[in-house]
């Protein structure tokens, strides 16, 4: 089977020849440039510059000349062979031979993620060496991975979200053609593979647009990242919206991907009487209705409107959020930590987690502290738990740490041990971070690789440093921060698999495992029934007590974080884990947890 997105950015394949077209409405002139020939390139209204230039074929090398100097990539390109400042590639996608014709995708309920950095998943960092580890995944009960941004990067190494050319998957993880394949190996082992997008800020390296679409970036809204991309500016016409819902549908149609988890999306301004969230959605729903598309949202704002579902108990917009504040909830009662936004969560962290668990958010409208108190968040407790993806780690929350350690290396494990089995045994979607199964010793730093242009490496490196000067930890000596622009710095973030045959990591990749399968015997089927709410008690103090019921039946969670054993009553119930609780006497231990399917008192 052979896939192709049709778009009206970029080249595509016309009789005879290449088609390519670039939007560049503040240039003066542009040339079209292939193979060292220059081609001209006419006008075609509302900023648009067309031509089909015969006998073009895939592997031919093309730009666009700008104003008769600068020679600029493809905002719209398939591949990048020589790094986001080289030529783009001509790619045929119809040229790769899909075996996975009857791949409709899985459904949520089902969704255990793997959330993997393609480059220090393996000693390879390729696209080919992740996929030599996708047995190991499915023996261990994961059912998605789900790779950092893969859009064109400045340089060697990066987590992703420095991308720059978001059509194009890096260069440095392998070809085109070899990410299809990963993908399709994976829908051949029933694996759901989703890819995580940035639409609100391009990286600071790279990025040619300014050069001939100015009008692409507007004043009128400031991110962290400067002004703001123009999504409900009448300059920028459909255009600039067109850009990014046709780069969700080239990942869902073009590379079969079965979801998107789209980065930061508070910081996407947009005004529009409809929000470019909205309309991405819909467009995305109607395209696609006969397939299993999972669309993801990482959201500070908290914003449950964008995850409602409708009659049926299937979303209108987007699938799931990542659950900040339950990670935040769990972080704190584990480690004691304080700083930063943890301080919101440090007040009343069991109450904090309990309603995390119940309800999806802790914060809904209330005010935040670490926002000067700031309400945060809306309404959230009508939303079933599958509408929350929930983790103790992920590539923010150990990587934006200044020397980038698990929680494994912060945690006691019996700790660790009970907050595991809430990841993975409460009804909300779980995802590990990569090498969180067997509590890999490898930390996960930041890295970049901005050479040659040592001015912004420098700004960067420095920039780190300044970051966590007022960590007390680092008040004196910054130096021990590894520098992020040093290769060594991603090298040392590489796991090792081969850490899990061997003690202590064995027993925890065993622990993980047993969780999955009771999760997938008995937590799944009841999740795919429908959801009637859930109920918390927090009479006890340290004591955690959560009902979830669903048509099929309930799942309670009682977990004690007190210095006190507490006395619990499962009659009626049907134990499938527990830890610290004692069947003679009836109690349950300090830092003991339980959890059982069926009737609850």
């Amino acid at each position: 089977m052979r896939r192709a997105h049709a778009m009206r950015f970029g080249s595509e394949a016309a009789e005879d020849g290449v088609r390519f077209a670039l939007w560049a409405p503040t240039a003066e002139d542009v040339t079209l440039v292939i193979d060292g020939t220059d081609h001209p390139i006419p006008e075609a209204g509302e900023g648009w510059r067309v031509a089909t230039v015969p006998g073009v074929k895939a592997g031919a090398r093309y730009g666009f000349r700008i104003d008769g100097d600068l020679v600029v990539p493809d905002p719209a390109s398939r591949f990048q062979p020589e790094d986001v400042s080289g030529l783009s590639e001509v790619i045929d996608p119809a040229a790769f031979d899909w075996t996975d014709t009857d791949w409709k995708g899985r459904p949520w309920e089902e969704a255990v993620v793997y959330e993997v950095h393609v480059g220090a998943a393996t000693p390879e960092g390729t696209y080919a060496g992740l996929e030599q580890r996708l047995d190991d995944l499915i023996d261990l009960g994961i059912t998605a991975i789900e790779l950092l941004p893969l859009a064109d990067f400045k340089g060697t190494r990066n987590w992703g979200y420095d991308g720059v050319l978001p059509y194009a998957p890096d260069s440095t993880y392998g070809r085109p053609d070899e990410l299809k394949r990963l993908i399709d190996t994976a829908h051949a082992k029933g694996l759901m593979v989703l890819i995580d997008c940035v639409y609100n800020h391009f990286g600071p390296a790279g990025n040619y647009l300014h050069s001939y679409a100015k009008t692409f970036f507007t004043e009128r809204h400031q991110t962290p990242w400067g002004a703001g991309i123009n999504f409900d500016g009448k300059e920028s016409g459909r255009v600039v919206r067109d850009y990014f819902i046709e780069n969700a549908l080239y990942w869902l149609e073009e590379y079969h991907f079965d979801g998107i988890r789209f980065d930061a999306v508070h910081a996407i301004l947009d005004d529009s009487d409809k929000h470019f969230l909205a309309e991405l959605a819909e467009t995305i729903r109607k395209t696609l209705p006969d397939r299993h598309v999972h669309l993801i949202l990482e959201n500070e704002a908290n914003q449950a409107s964008w995850l409602e579902r409708d009659g049926s108990a299937k979303p209108v917009l987007h699938t799931a959020q990542w659950a900040d504040d339950l990670h935040h909830g769990w972080h704190v009662l584990l480690t004691g930590e304080e700083a930063g936004y943890y301080a919101s969560f440090a007040d009343r962290p069991v109450e904090h987690l309990a309603r995390s668990l119940a309800e999806g958010f802790a914060y809904q409208g209330e005010p935040f502290p670490t926002l000067d108190n700031h309400p945060r968040g809306e309404p959230s407790a009508h939303l079933p738990p599958s509408a929350f993806v929930t983790f103790l780690q992920n590539h923010d929350q150990v990587g934006n740490r200044a020397l980038g350690e698990r929680l494994s290396h912060l945690a006691d494990p019996s700790k660790l041990a009970l907050a595991r089995a809430g990841l993975l045994l409460a009804p909300q979607i779980p995802m590990l971070w990569m090498g969180e199964e067997w509590s890999a010793s490898a930390p996960f730093l930041f890295f970049v690789d901005f050479a040659p242009d040592e001015e912004l490496n420098k700004a960067v490196r420095e920039g780190r440093r300044r970051e966590f000067k007022s960590f007390a930890a680092f008040a004196d000596d910054t130096s021990v921060i590894p520098d992020p622009t040093e290769e060594k710095t991603f090298t040392d973030s590489k796991i090792d698999w081969d850490e899990a045959e061997r003690e202590p990591h064995r027993a925890v990749w065993a622990d993980t495992r047993n969780l999955l399968q009771i999760r997938h015997q008995n937590v799944v089927p009841l999740t795919k029934t429908t959801y009637r709410g859930a109920t918390t008690d927090l009479s006890v103090p340290g004591v955690i007590d959560v009902t979830w019921r669903y048509e099929g039946g309930s799942l309670r969670f009682v977990a004690n974080f007190g210095d006190d054993d507490h006395a619990v009553d499962v009659s009626g119930g049907q134990m499938i884990w527990s830890q610290g609780y004692s069947r003679q006497s009836g109690q349950l231990a300090a830092w003991g947890g339980l959890f059982l399917l069926g009737d609850v008192k």
